[in-house]
């Protein structure tokens, strides 16, 4: 199989290597010529097979509805696109809808996994018809964990169920490291009785009911920067979140937890806190989120 990626940052060159490794065949396009297969959207697709795939892996929002607009005068009929990017859901409808005009499939696909997708694989949380979907699974197996596939891919739905399900996992995550971030802050406070705060966030990985991977990420961090000395607490936040607490609004669903961990993010900006120090290097860690360094 061959297909085509556009945007080639920490996530989109990754999962050309993890796609490359895994025996499909990728021509990708970057705005940055050092690292781009090619040199534009219609040198792309003018070396894609005909029916094409092409993944687009650019930044949510406005970046992202230039590019399908862009595919959507180069695709022709049968062609298929996939957004991997974070892209808000009521997108999707839009993007699905422009390019059927000519004929074009769309799917949605919610991904996560981090920088650390490309030796580890990507969580998929896919949205679209049946038979796009299965069009698709070499590409999808082929960026998931080794493993049964019911536990690192999902069909959620038709269009935007992908995103929405990556949105909802999103606002989950906020709320699972402002958790652990809260602990670090607490255990830090009381250093007359806690002289290993590392070693306590260590000794939880194993046998524990909070033990997960945002846990051993905290760890990590802390390996490196046991007083998180070298961070400073400024969050900031890429829209999930934000998305998920106006989805909750819409459908009258109570999201306490995760609307506190977006405020707290608020208030980082504000405070150095050590929770926001903590939160700022999970980040760091899982997705290679830029941080402020301290002064």
């Amino acid at each position: 199989m061959h297909i085509g990626i556009v945007g080639l940052g920490k996530m989109g060159a990754n999962m050309r290597d993890r796609l490359r490794a895994n025996g499909i065949t990728v021509t990708g396009f970057d705005r940055n010529p050092v690292i781009s297969d090619v040199n534009g959207l219609a040198e792309l697709i003018a070396t894609l097979p005909s029916p094409r795939v092409v993944w687009v892996m650019v930044p949510a929002g406005v970046v992202t509805d230039v590019v399908i607009a862009e595919l959507s005068t180069l695709l022709s009929a049968g062609d298929l696109v996939i957004d991997g990017g974070n892209s808000r859901f009521t997108d999707d409808f839009a993007h699905s809808a422009l390019l059927a005009t000519t004929g074009v499939h769309y799917i949605d696909a919610g991904v996560s996994g981090g920088v650390w997708g490309r030796t580890n694989g990507f969580g998929l949380m896919v949205g679209g018809s049946a038979d796009q979907v299965k069009r698709a699974m070499p590409v999808f197996d082929a960026l998931r964990p080794a493993g049964p596939r019911d536990e690192s891919f999902v069909h959620a739905g038709g269009v935007g169920a992908g995103h929405y399900a990556k949105m909802v996992h999103n606002g989950i995550e906020y709320a699972l490291m402002q958790s652990y971030a809260e602990g670090y802050e607490l255990l830090e406070k009381r250093d007359d009785l806690i002289t290993d705060v590392p070693g306590v966030f260590k000794a939880w990985q194993r046998g524990t009911v909070v033990r997960s991977w945002l846990l051993e990420l905290l760890v990590r961090a802390l390996d490196e920067d046991p007083d998180l000395a070298n961070i400073e607490g400024f969050v900031e936040d890429s829209g999930e979140g934000r998305w998920t607490i106006e989805e909750a609004i819409s459908n009258a669903v109570p999201v306490p937890t995760i609307s506190a961990a977006i405020f707290a993010r608020f208030v980082s900006r504000q405070d150095d806190s050590p929770a926001m120090k903590a939160v700022a290097a999970l980040r760091n860690q899982f997705g290679g989120h830029a941080v402020k360094t301290a002064d």
